[in-house]
């Protein structure tokens, strides 16, 4: 009976460790869906309307890439919090590299704003289950 109880308890235990990473590499994989939206949106301004082909296949590598991982982390992340993250990495990653490949502004404001995106996306992920 005992080792009835032990050998319950370990697969019980191997289940849950085996959960736990599949969420854990769930979430790594949204990170990265949303990197390759950054990759997307930059070479769509580098494709100058699709007219350099180098950055317009850069651009249809990261676009199928990130949604394809989009998809795969919403097996196990709920569907609305995870766009709402990968939007926002996708926002906050674009904003960053406007502002050092491009010399976009940073007034107050808008840094103020995109800070306050990043705590929505923290905030998103602390209450996800």
């Amino acid at each position: 009976m005992r080792d009835e109880m032990k050998s319950i308890s370990i697969s019980s235990l191997i289940s849950h460790l085996s959960s736990l990473i599949s969420k854990i590499m769930n979430w790594i994989i949204l990170i990265i869906a949303g990197l390759f939206e950054v990759g997307f949106t930059t070479c769509l301004k580098l494709s100058d309307n699709f007219s350099n082909l180098k950055w317009s296949i850069g651009f249809f590598i990261c676009i199928t890439s990130s949604f394809i991982l989009l998809n795969m982390a919403i097996q196990t992340i709920p569907m609305g919090t995870a766009y709402a993250i990968w939007t926002g990495i996708g926002a906050v990653g674009t904003v960053i590299v406007g502002i050092f490949l491009y010399n976009e502004p940073t007034d107050f404001w808008r840094v103020l704003f995109v800070f306050m995106l990043i705590g929505c996306i923290i905030g998103l992920k602390v209450v996800s289950k």
